[in-house]
């Protein structure tokens, strides 16, 4: 009796175990299946392409990276946000507001436990999860791993535009969750919709580009009110429960922009900089028209191509608002070279979608985890080895900026440094005339006698009446050719391409 009992109770474990082995090689499968090694290779493309790795200083010769670490470091020492000015001499106890200073203390984070190391791995790791973000979104939509891939190649090409230690590199995460909200409502997924105010809350602090999120949104409604079937366009128009949800979803984000330390101010910002400063967006090389000759240029004439030839290969029928979406995102890079990122988050997993119906069959589910996950860590196991060290990324930028003169400048000094320079004045403390934040020397006029000393119109003029008594500028400026020239001026030091000057005692005592 007890011999047939415990024949049975061996069967059933048999059994059990049967069972059990198809989930766990089901998760395995999914742990170590191609998106794995897809991934692994994308990481692994940014690593050895992307221009802040592949020249490791490149990143923090970007001026505004200074600033945005001395403000992190302000809030994160203070306890308190930042109200009056803090940097500049030339506008001393002026109202002015940090807008992005949540994308910010991802930076500070890196710099604070790694140093440069720490900085060059948050603009590359807020780099791989938008490129990441986009893959999975592809690859969604399209059903098709490879499909994916390779659209997300050609997406990377597209955010190298913009890319390196950019606090809208950190926004950007916020539109990919956005965009991948909206399409899990077109799949029938209502309920990720009331994620969108808290994504919104999020986003307001990060960065200003908020209101393309906000614009979308409002396109995706707007033309979610039309029944349309003519032609290439099929859709219905939503039930009036789906209409009632985005409504009270739209109101939402719009009450939760408001939950930020600066309230309608921040709210209002991306808004001032449109209205009310021509200057920085007419001289910004990024606000400037996307080149075509240029790589990104190249990247995104190929994006538009390949949709052309798939819908041509294989028409499909389109929604109102993804041409919508597909139409003002084009618009946008080639109007402004900054935004081919913003135009791929949005349009790309419609590229794959698009390769995947026209160009490739029935997805292949075949894969080998072993070698997927054999390949992935070298993959990986590559970008930790050659993630450059803190003495080469030193080394770049002591090659790049004249460390040495700003260290030695004094605070009691009112110095005019390259516009350039004015990140790293204001991350070493040291009072500045002018730097990249723009804004509030754009309202003051600051920024206007900056460009009319750099051009040689009243520079000695505003130089007196500003009481500036050094200048830190590239020696081959028409600014150091002036001062070279003047008496009331001498050159006291020289380091790298930069021409360090101050004014004579005679001019002193005049």
């Amino acid at each position: 009796m007890e011999t047939v009992k415990s024949r049975s109770e061996e069967a059933e474990s048999k059994d059990a175990r049967a069972q059990d082995h198809p989930s766990r090689s089901l998760i395995i499968g999914k742990l170590f299946g191609q998106d794995l090694l897809n991934i692994a290779l994308l990481i692994g493309l940014a690593v050895w392409i992307a221009n802040p790795v592949l020249l490791p200083a490149e990143f923090v010769h970007d001026p505004d990276i200074w600033w945005h670490l001395a403000d992190a470091r302000i809030l994160t020492t203070t306890h308190h946000f930042i109200r009056v000015e803090p940097f500049s001499f030339a506008v001393a106890g002026q109202p002015w507001i940090d807008p992005e200073w949540l994308s910010e203390l991802p930076y500070w984070a890196g710099y604070s436990l790694l140093g440069l190391r720490g900085v060059h791995l948050a603009a590359l790791l807020g780099l791989c999860a938008n490129l990441c973000f986009v893959y999975f979104r592809s690859s969604w939509r399209s059903r098709h791993q490879q499909a994916a891939l390779w659209t997300s190649v050609l997406a990377f090409f597209l955010m190298t535009g913009n890319s390196g230690a950019r606090t809208i590199v950190m926004a950007y995460l916020a539109l990919n969750a956005e965009m991948a909200i909206l399409e899990a409502a077109e799949r029938g997924r209502k309920w990720p919709l009331w994620l969108l105010p808290p994504v919104f809350c999020v986003w307001i602090n990060l960065h200003g580009s908020w209101i393309f999120g906000l614009a979308y949104l409002g396109l995706y409604i707007g033309c979610g009110l039309v029944k349309l079937h003519q032609g290439s366009f099929e859709q219905e128009a939503f039930s009036s429960v789906d209409r009632k949800r985005l409504f009270l979803v739209f109101l939402g984000c719009i009450a939760f922009l408001l939950v930020n330390p600066y309230g309608w101010q921040l709210v209002w910002n991306p808004f001032d900089m449109q209205f009310h400063q021509k200057i920085v967006l007419s001289l910004t090389d990024e606000w400037k028209p996307l080149s075509l000759g240029s790589s990104t240029g190249v990247a995104a004439l190929a994006v538009i191509g390949a949709m052309l030839v798939t819908n041509f290969v294989s028409p499909r029928k389109w929604k109102l608002y993804e041409l919508a979406f597909l139409v003002s995102a084009w618009y946008f890079a080639f109007a402004h070279q900054r935004f081919t990122y913003l135009a791929c988050i949005v349009t790309m997993p419609w590229l794959a979608s698009d390769l995947a119906r026209s160009f490739y069959g029935a997805p292949s589910h075949k894969t080998i985890p072993p070698i997927n996950a054999a390949f992935a860590a070298i993959i990986l196991g590559a970008v930790v080895y050659f993630f450059p060290s803190e003495l080469v990324i030193e080394k770049g930028l002591k090659d790049g900026l004249p460390l040495q003169t700003i260290s030695g400048i004094q605070p009691s000094w009112r110095t005019f440094a390259d516009y350039s320079l004015g990140g790293m004045m204001a991350f070493e403390s040291k009072p500045d005339f002018v730097d990249s934040r723009n804004d509030t020397f754009e309202h003051h006029g600051i920024l206007q006698q900056y460009l009319e000393i750099e051009n040689l119109q009243k520079t000695y003029a505003l130089l007196d009446s500003n009481h500036i008594d050094h200048v830190l500028t590239s020696s081959s400026s028409a600014v150091a050719f002036a001062l070279e020239r003047s008496h009331d001026w001498q050159s006291v030091s020289r380091e790298g391409s930069y021409e360090f000057f101050a004014r004579t005692a005679d001019s002193v005592k005049k």
